[in-house]
């Protein structure tokens, strides 16, 4: 949670540190989130060893990351929406659906990413 009464430094520690605890929350918590965190412990060090240009391995870097990004907006989401009610609501269904829509876009974008500059690598 932020306070409005700091500022320069310690506000940029402050922020770390909620920042720090929303990724553990997001680890302890969400089984995708950790195989995504997996999934780009593999593949970023891989986007580094691949004999690409820079911007090929930024794209390839950005797309892995962009999912874990979405998941983490995903989970936010789902934690709100649980926080109102656990009772089957129209829209809390469509929150969460809409969410998870959005982290399906993110892998698809990766992996499109991914074989583009793949298959022009090596083909």
């Amino acid at each position: 949670m932020a306070d409005s009464g700091n500022k320069g430094l310690k506000r940029l520690i402050k922020a770390s540190v909620y920042s720090w605890q929303g990724f553990k929350a997001c680890w302890k918590n969400e089984e995708a989130f950790r195989q995504e965190t997996i999934l780009a412990v593999v593949l970023i060090p891989l986007a580094l060893l691949l004999d690409l240009n820079p911007l090929q391995t930024l794209l390839l870097i950005a797309s892995v990351v962009l999912v874990l990004i979405v998941e983490i907006i995903n989970s936010a989401i789902e934690a709100v929406v649980d926080l109102i009610t656990q009772e089957k609501h129209e829209l809390a269904g469509r929150a969460k659906d809409m969410g998870s829509a959005a982290v399906l876009l993110a892998l698809i974008n990766m992996a499109l990413v991914w074989l583009v500059i793949l298959l022009q690598k090596f083909l």
